[in-house]
């Protein structure tokens, strides 16, 4: 959520920073909302200091014996008054709530413009595309002749957009994941947690997925209200939720595995192939909790450790910085990490590392001490994928392959298989 003071001191700045994100704020309702609301707080404190001096002369006037009949009117035509004036308030704030709640996050200065995914700018690559002999295969043609990919069977027991693993598969994928974890906790200091699966709807607002969203979202019950998670990001950010850290404590870095469910409403039609856009799949995110002059350094950083999954298994990979356009709703800053798929012949994202600045920190009143004023302040949150489990399987695959369409196992994952080194 946006700071309100920058409504009430910088409003054209407001407007113009979202219409970056061809964001439609209509900065006049705003005004007058805002105006409407200052004037009902004012008449609701009034009333509220009328009906007080009211009830202390009703005492005073009870204790020398004079009749108290007209000022208990008055009492009563200002309770109604008053109750009045509150619901307006009430309803107000509901509004304002609703309609600051709606607004995507403050794009950083650094962030290009563009309307969508075309206009994202490229900042580095590593590693060279693997030249092949043969025609490389893409994961689908791979995983159904090692009968270790079966999609018919994800349909017949979920539906279209599940899969089912088997044998090598499934291993190489859980050997992924604790490779990721490793990494992350032996070498850039990452505590790993395990966190629920469901969470409420406050965890979903605090992270910025409601209300916006709630169409990506799968709801597991009403009573209470329970939803599937979909992404690690809003467990793991909500540690911190009402949450006051001392100096000392931070950064926080957190890793965490998890299952993540998304219905993809808005991407009907894109990637039905494979297991690129899945209902349900594996990740390894990593999140950081940090004091707001430390975010830019530590988005770097971040970043950073996500590339080095990736330099591990020697995939060829390049980061891309999102347009305005293409920015998620909650950040301020992202960088995608895009791998080389020699099936597809092409990049494909991979994992999102995102800066939010303080937007989840308000929503979340997720705090730090500051020593040098005593005083609580906002911190700042950041996240990205480290990485996606099915992704990576998907990258290995394709880039490991021979001519026969067996799966060759990268080097450092070779602990992890058990003796394994070949699928096929």
């Amino acid at each position: 959520m946006l700071d309100p003071r920058l409504f009430r001191t910088e409003l054209d700045f407001v407007k113009a920073q979202l219409a970056r994100r061809s964001f439609a704020f209509d900065a006049d309702g705003y005004v007058t909302l805002e105006a409407r609301r200052k004037d009902i707080q004012v008449k609701t404190q009034e009333l509220q200091n009328q009906r007080n001096s009211n009830a202390k002369a009703i005492g005073q006037a009870k204790a020398k014996g004079e009749d108290v009949q007209p000022l208990l009117d008055q009492v009563a035509e200002l309770g109604d008054e008053l109750k009045a004036a509150e619901t307006e308030l009430a309803s107000i704030q509901v509004a304002m709530d609703g309609l600051m709640s709606s607004m995507p996050n403050i794009l950083d200065a650094a962030v290009p413009e563009g309307k969508d995914e075309d206009a994202n700018l490229e900042i580095s690559r590593w590693g060279e595309p693997r030249e092949f002999d043969f025609v490389a295969k893409d994961h689908v043609d791979l995983g159904a002749k090692l009968q270790g990919m079966d999609f018919e069977l994800g349909a017949k027991i979920a539906g279209s957009r599940f899969v089912v693993l088997n044998g090598g598969l499934a291993r190489l994928q859980r050997a992924l994941i604790q490779f990721m974890l490793d990494t992350h906790t032996a070498e850039h200091g990452y505590s790993e947690v395990y966190v629920p699966f469901l969470v409420n709807a406050d965890s979903l607002r605090g992270t910025g997925q409601l209300p916006k969203f709630a169409a990506d979202l799968f709801k597991a019950s009403s009573d209470p209200d329970l939803y599937l998670i979909p992404t690690a990001e809003v467990p793991v950010t909500n540690i911190v939720r009402d949450v006051i850290i001392d100096a000392k404590e931070l950064p926080l870095k957190f890793v965490c595995h998890s299952p993540c469910f998304r219905s993809e409403a808005g991407a009907y039609g894109r990637d039905v192939r494979g297991m690129i856009r899945q209902h349900q799949f594996e990740k390894v995110e990593i999140v950081q909790i940090v004091k707001p002059e430390e975010s830019v350094q530590a988005h770097e950083a971040l970043t950073a450790h996500a590339e080095t999954i990736l330099q591990k298994l020697n995939l060829p990979y390049r980061r891309m910085l999102l347009c305005a356009g293409d920015t998620g709703f909650s950040s301020a800053k992202t960088y995608d990490l895009e791998v080389w798929l020699p099936g597809q012949g092409a990049y494909r994202e991979i994992s999102s590392c995102s800066n939010f600045k303080d937007f989840q920190a308000r929503r979340l009143q997720a705090r730090w001490r500051n020593p040098e004023t005593g005083k609580p302040e906002l911190v700042h949150t950041l996240n990205g994928s480290g990485l996606a489990a099915g992704r990576t399987l998907i990258a290995v695959m394709e880039n490991y392959q021979d001519a026969e369409g067996r799966i060759h196992i990268p080097a450092v994952l070779l602990p992890y298989m058990g003796g394994l080194t070949v699928i096929g």
